[in-house]
């Protein structure tokens, strides 16, 4: 029997608009190299785009349409909601799955009734507690968010959505793993990510982004916590945790990236454009146009063939790393927050937490 067919899309609909103006905020970084900077919501044409060419890779394929930003909600709801009606129109025998990432600003009790409808997930954007997060995820007046943002998870769960908390890793943070680990409990986070803060594309040094030192010291705190509240009967999903899980049972991990190198992926913009990767939605590694390019020219053309050679960074730690195995230096955009020339920060933390896991991960499977 063949092997079902999958297909991916990650769709900016409104490109690197956003009503938030987060300190860190990777994508905006990444819209101001481009030659021209695109806010605008996405038109009918090159939605019909994303549509036909995933649903024409085959009649049972899988489909999962994943939205991001900037902010996507900013397309509108009626956007999405003829997004899907097009899908559901159009779909034979395709299974199709659905993902938001949102920083909630926009969620009300009409959102959260449509997502649940059809069975989003939806991944909200909160840095754990409240003057934290205050600080550095103010709205665009420089107002405090986190009780608006905090509501909206609120009603995402009351409407039985499937909703995951998305982090974001800064060097303030890294350093209070105790008061991350409290907002967890406080508010029964059951699936929490936290995403690397990362420096510019310039590599210009600023005040947020993740040093490997702090990287390690803040998921061995963050992981003896865990494992105290493991020993007490809950289990937290933690996704650097859950992705090291799977490669200790042999499996791949569901983070891009991780095993050191980079699969091909669709990300499209709001004027068609397509990219290999989010961190690189960038003029030199566009490569097509969603309405004109099919997926196979795009997959296979030489900037994508280009962007998936591209070698990692060079790190000593690796010549007698046991790890090296499933790592092979890691994403080539987050392992900037993993090591250094000449320590490991991601070494440091799986020589100290690798035990435990794969012992959690062999007790999972035995159940």
């Amino acid at each position: 029997m063949c092997a079902r067919k999958h297909i991916g899309f990650l769709i900016k609909p409104a490109s690197s608009a956003c009503n938030m103006r987060c300190r860190y905020c990777f994508y905006c970084d990444v819209a101001a190299h481009r030659e021209e900077r695109r806010a605008r919501v996405m038109d009918e044409d090159v939605a019909d785009a994303i549509i036909d060419q995933a649903l024409a890779v085959a009649p049972d394929a899988h489909v999962s349409f994943a939205f991001q930003g900037g902010e996507p909600t900013l397309a509108g709801l009626d956007f999405f909601r003829s997004f899907v009606a097009r899908v559901e129109e159009r779909r034979e025998r395709q299974q199709v799955s659905w993902a938001l990432q949102t920083n909630g600003y926009l969620i009300d009790e009409e959102w959260a009734a449509f997502f649940a409808e059809h069975r989003f997930l939806v991944g909200v954007s909160v840095d754990a507690y409240r003057d934290l997060h205050d600080s550095m995820r103010p709205d665009a007046h420089d107002l405090p968010t986190y009780a608006r943002i905090m509501r909206g998870v609120r009603l995402l769960r009351d409407a039985c959505v499937d909703v995951n908390i998305l982090s974001v890793l800064t060097s303030q943070m890294a350093a209070h793993p105790q008061r991350v680990f409290s907002f967890i409990k406080q508010e029964k986070i059951s699936h929490i990510q936290f995403i690397p803060c990362l420096p510019g594309l310039d590599d210009e040094g600023d005040a947020f982004s993740l040093a490997p030192r702090e990287f390690s010291a803040f998921y061995r705190r963050l992981f003896d916590l865990w494992w105290r509240e493991l020993g007490s009967g809950r289990y937290v999903s933690i996704w650097l945790f859950e992705n090291i899980m799977q490669m200790a049972l042999g499996q791949f991990p569901s983070q891009c990236g991780m095993l050191g190198r980079c699969a091909p992926q669709f990300v499209v913009e709001s004027d068609g454009s397509v990219y290999p990767c989010d961190f690189y939605a960038l003029d030199e590694y566009r490569v097509g146009d969603i309405r004109v390019d099919s997926l196979e020219t795009m997959a296979t053309c030489e900037t994508m063939r280009t962007f998936l050679n591209e070698p990692r960074r060079d790190c000593a730690r690796c010549a007698d790393c046991p790890f090296e195995g499933i790592c092979h230096r890691n994403c080539k955009r987050l392992n900037i927050a993993y090591y250094d020339e000449g320590y490991c920060g991601l070494r440091e933390f799986l020589e100290y937490a690798y035990p435990g896991l794969q012992r959690v991960a062999r007790m999972f499977t035995r159940r």
